[in-house]
């Protein structure tokens, strides 16, 4: 987290994921509010956001009901058990420390609260032609292996970490869908040969959505 040059979109495919029922959400990376504000319009919810960068934050604060530029300081102002939804859209893999931040949403989220996250799928196909084919793990301004991640990603690793940290996942969507390509037949062999095997290398990002049990 912390660039403003991140595309200021409001993610329909990440909208529809998002209960109906809600009232109050913690955006987490909000960027320049684009998410929330586009929830907003929807439902009658309110909508908090977490944004490291200044300038950011500034324009999300025009948007969103309140912004805060830390999540994990001393400082932090958040209600406990006040949020029915956490977001990390794209923003978990910006962290040092996940686990901590999960264990934080814990105090934050009502009993039976969830968190819909999105982090880049490390296993798509893309990105494995580029480390098994090229040999190489370049880093670029945008996509799975953007400069500024900090952390990666597989479905199966995202998953294991939301159980060990207690929650229950409710389910896991594969997230803008891109491998077809006529130019590369070996590809095709390779999805049609081993289906399973290949499902989870479909998707640039994978979106787990977990719930908070109650006690």
């Amino acid at each position: 987290m912390g660039r403003t040059d991140y595309p200021d979109l409001f993610r329909k495919n990440l909208l529809v994921h998002v209960p109906a029922d809600v009232k109050t959400v913690l955006d987490v990376g909000c960027a320049k509010g684009a998410f929330g504000q586009a929830l907003k319009s929807v439902n009658d919810v309110e909508v908090w956001g977490v944004e490291p960068d200044d300038v950011s934050a500034a324009v999300a604060k025009e948007r969103l009901d309140h912004v805060i530029n830390d999540f994990f300081g001393p400082s932090i102002h958040l209600p406990n058990e006040y949020f029915d939804l956490i977001l990390f859209n794209d923003s978990l893999e910006h962290m040092s420390d996940p686990v901590m931040a999960l264990d934080l949403c814990r105090s934050k989220l009502k009993p039976g609260g969830r968190i819909n996250c999105c982090v880049p799928n490390v296993r798509h196909i893309d990105n494995l032609e580029h480390l098994i084919l090229d040999k190489d793990w370049k880093y670029e301004e945008l996509g799975i292996r953007d400069r500024t991640h900090l952390r990666f990603f597989t479905q199966k690793s995202v998953v294991a970490l939301f159980e060990e940290r207690g929650y229950r996942v409710l389910d896991v969507i594969g997230i803008h869908q891109e491998w077809w390509d006529p130019r590369k037949p070996l590809r095709r062999l390779l999805f049609r040969l081993f289906p399973e095997f290949t499902r989870d290398m479909r998707h640039i990002q994978i979106l787990v959505i977990a719930e908070l049990p109650k006690p």
